[in-house]
């Protein structure tokens, strides 16, 4: 679901967050309107206020996880995880963490990938959100969900801050709930929520 559609219709923080992340036409190829979310980061408030309207979703959820998906999902997961109490997981590319890890791998449009957690990373029943920047295909949650669940914990919901118009009719990952802030931006400007 869209946090317009969620109670926060109309609200200017919506149109704040969207307004501040840069549209890279063609990147990483022709034809993609890339959403660049590290223009929100040079704007302190609308930085916080998208961590605020996380941290005010999922303060009272009982969510004692928080994994963010690298790399972009790092940028938030920490901030969220300290507001609410619970601890950060990071979802790492392969060979990225030390020690012993889990693996899950996925599709993309142009070939697979994989994620990676720590094995001691999380406990069975702990209940868990996973946030990353943007979903597109749902490939990379779906993984994150996956590995989360082989470990035994409880994902409440997939958190992102930007979601592509095709999802918004599916709205749910593997059965989980799906939280987006705001649609992609075109190149001209400002896309209605």
């Amino acid at each position: 679901m869209f946090a317009a559609e969620n109670g926060l219709k109309g609200d200017p923080r919506l149109q704040g967050i969207s307004e501040a992340i840069r549209v890279v036409p063609d990147f990483p190829k022709p034809g993609i309107m890339f959403q660049d979310i590290t223009t929100l980061f040079l704007d302190h408030k609308v930085f916080k206020d998208t961590v605020d309207i996380f941290v005010d979703r999922y303060r009272d959820m009982g969510i004692s996880v928080v994994a963010g998906i690298e790399a972009r999902g790092f940028m938030f997961g920490p901030s969220i995880a300290l507001a609410i109490g619970a601890k950060f997981v990071p979802l790492r590319k392969p060979g990225k963490l030390p020690g012993s890890v889990i693996s899950e791998g996925y599709v993309l449009e142009y070939g697979t990938d994989c994620l990676e957690m720590h094995v001691d990373a999380v406990q069975p029943e702990e209940r868990a959100l996973v946030i990353d920047d943007l979903i597109a295909t749902g490939g990379t949650l779906s993984a994150a969900i996956r590995l989360l669940e082989r470990m035994g914990a409880e994902v409440v919901e997939c958190a992102c801050v930007i979601g592509l118009p095709e999802v918004k009719g599916q709205r749910r990952l593997n059965g989980k709930p799906l939280y987006i802030l705001v649609e992609p931006r075109d190149i001209d400007g400002y896309q209605e929520m």
